[in-house]
């Protein structure tokens, strides 16, 4: 498949005039190294084709985080011609140091993935806004749950849903989020135990938003669940609303709560004739 082709739809699919991105805004984001492989594109919406690499693409790959993990493998693959679709433009850590989240892409890698003609194409909010593929819907189907709408309207994207879970309380939620994503996750009960009329919200990656918190709260929702649900500085105003309103919080790490949405785009992607696989990484604990 011709790579315009493919960029050209995923843009028709996945992105309308209202959605904004502003990655570029904090321009630390990306040093003068990285830039120089980042397209105009990119550097103008902050979305789509990142790095423009290939004429034709025959396999794509998609994954979470552009980490070391992920591109290694590619690498490690001996492809040539395909396309790496991510959910984000950066690699997220806090292992590293807490008040650093995201870190830029590896150099040395992205200079073999040009050699090899891999091409990196990035739909953040355009893959958070509510449709088949989008992240916190993706996430309610992994752990069962009956949508009934999508909710917080971020930059033009419907990024979280309120939906009805088969578990009771919020201990059996968060042994069933556990179970599903293979790890720890992490309660923060602020409330009550038992779920209020089953309805719980979901916004997956760092939906622990004083934003979303309000709307739950004005649903007479009592749990939310989200990725990045660390009690910090940075999110200690969130976690108070929680406590004084009776909010619990379940958080289940950004990687783990945004990777169902990169599993389901390889159905879209193989709906258009192209070999597609996800590539798992390592979750970050310290999201938690």
């Amino acid at each position: 498949m011709r790579a315009v082709d493919l960029y050209n739809q995923l843009e028709r699919d996945f992105v309308n005039s209202e959605i904004t991105e502003d990655w570029f805004e904090d321009k630390s984001c990306y040093d003068a190294s990285v830039e120089a492989y980042i397209c105009d594109n990119f550097m103008r919406r902050s979305m789509g084709l990142l790095c423009d690499f290939a004429d034709e693409v025959n396999r794509v790959y998609t994954a979470v985080f552009p980490s070391d993990k992920i591109l290694t493998k590619i690498l490690e693959d001996d492809v040539s011609d395909a396309m790496l679709f991510l959910h984000h433009p950066l690699i997220w850590d806090l292992s590293k140091d807490p008040n650093i989240a995201f870190y830029q892409m590896n150099v040395e890698l992205l200079e073999r993935l040009k050699e090899r003609r891999v091409s990196l194409f990035n739909f953040h909010l355009p893959l958070d806004n509510f449709g088949e593929y989008s992240t916190s819907k993706t996430l309610a189907d992994a752990l069962g749950v009956e949508i009934e709408r999508a909710f917080n309207l971020h930059c033009g994207a419907l990024c979280a849903v309120i939906g009805k879970t088969d578990c009771k309380d919020v201990h059996e939620l968060n042994d069933k989020i556990a179970q599903i994503v293979g790890h720890k996750t992490k309660l923060y009960q602020y409330g009550d135990s038992a779920i209020f009329n089953n309805r719980i919200g979901i916004c997956a990656g760092g939906g622990n938003d004083l934003g979303v918190v309000n709307e739950l709260i004005e649903n007479g929702v009592n749990v939310l669940v989200s990725g990045v649900a660390v009690n910090n500085a940075y999110s200690a105003a969130v976690h108070q609303l929680e406590k004084e309103n009776n909010v619990n919080l379940l958080g289940a790490t950004h990687y783990s709560s945004e990777k169902y949405a990169c599993m389901a785009m390889c159905r879209y992607f193989e709906k258009l004739g192209l070999r597609a696989e996800f590539i798992e990484d390592i979750p970050c604990l310290e999201d938690l």
